[in-house]
């Protein structure tokens, strides 16, 4: 790796050249983290999280400017993706165009050009671009290319103030409990942010509509047996001091930050796999269930990747 005094570095990474740019620039200016920090937390978490990321158009949650400036979604790869840059060409869904990111190239066009990020090289490229945060939808793209079948049913759990962590892990666990029943695994993972998220694996696959359906009755059914604590209605003024789940996040056309993904906290959190004994210890308020991006290194190298079984295996 060449470093100039400018903050710069060129490197090749399996092959592939790459010019890392204003390392020294801040992107958490309360925890004084710079971009170079960034790019290395994903480049030491690639192990675990690629695989999550493998077949799956990524959004990526652009921060030029670090946490406290403007960031943008940005959907389309656009001219400056790298030929080496792994793309898929995906239909918008109707009434989509707000989101049809801000690539430049395409943006006209009926398909969406996403990045999917399959290797160490594609994720520094991204983390170069001050992507700190990476979406991902509960399908793998078809052959590699469209809009294949959902592999994973996601419940993403919501406090509504005063609700907090201990209320979402209390919920989580009446979840778990229903899914179980009815025959599913259950991962946790916490959001990064204030709530938490289930993946299930869904063996056999469903069509996102399927899944979709399926978690807004699982989400109603939960709300009747706990009213008092569960919403899944969106409005807002039903939420206050409730855990909403939003099972919408299913739709085809929505996605849910990646395992592993860092977060755009004034601290680095990070989208963290975590145990179910973890998740009781949480709902009896012992556990805070809040990881930064150091945390996240030292858990994966004591426990690997606790989130491996969710979603159909990453194509090879």
């Amino acid at each position: 790796m060449r470093r100039a005094d400018t903050g710069s570095s060129s490197v090749t990474i399996d092959g592939h050249r790459l010019e890392l740019t204003n390392l020294d620039k801040v992107l958490y200016p309360q925890a004084q983290v710079t971009k170079a920090e960034v790019i290395h937390y994903y480049a030491q978490v690639a192990p675990v999280l690629l695989p999550h990321l493998t077949g799956r158009p990524v959004t990526l949650r652009r921060f030029p400017d670090g946490v406290d400036g403007p960031s943008f979604f940005e959907k389309n790869a656009g001219r400056a993706a790298p030929g080496w840059v792994q793309t898929v060409d995906v239909p918008r869904h109707p009434g989509s165009a707000r989101a049809r990111g801000r690539g430049g190239e395409g943006e006209a066009d009926a398909d969406i050009h996403y990045v999917m990020i399959g290797d160490a090289a594609s994720l520094a490229w991204a983390a170069n671009l001050a992507a700190l945060e990476l979406h991902t939808p509960m399908w793998r793209a078809a052959g590699g290319r469209g809009e294949g079948p959902a592999d994973i049913m996601v419940f993403d759990l919501d406090p509504g103030e005063p609700a907090a962590m201990v209320e979402c892990c209390t919920v989580a666990l009446w979840l778990r409990e229903a899914l179980v029943d009815a025959g599913y695994d259950v991962l946790p993972k916490t959001s990064g942010s204030k709530g938490l998220q289930l993946y299930v694996p869904l063996d056999p696959l469903q069509s996102s509509e399927q899944s979709s359906a399926h978690a807004h009755r699982i989400a109603r059914d939960l709300e009747r047996a706990h009213p008092e604590a569960v919403v899944s209605n969106m409005r807002k003024e039903l939420r206050r001091g409730k855990v909403l789940i939003d099972w919408s996040q299913n739709s085809a056309a929505k996605t849910t930050i990646a395992p592993y993904s860092l977060r755009a906290q004034p601290f680095p959190t990070v989208s963290t796999p975590v145990t179910w004994e973890e998740v009781r210890q949480g709902a009896a308020g012992s556990a805070a269930l809040r990881f930064e991006h150091t945390d996240v290194l030292r858990r994966v190298e004591t426990l690997g990747d606790i989130f491996a079984g969710a979603g159909s295996p990453a194509p090879r």
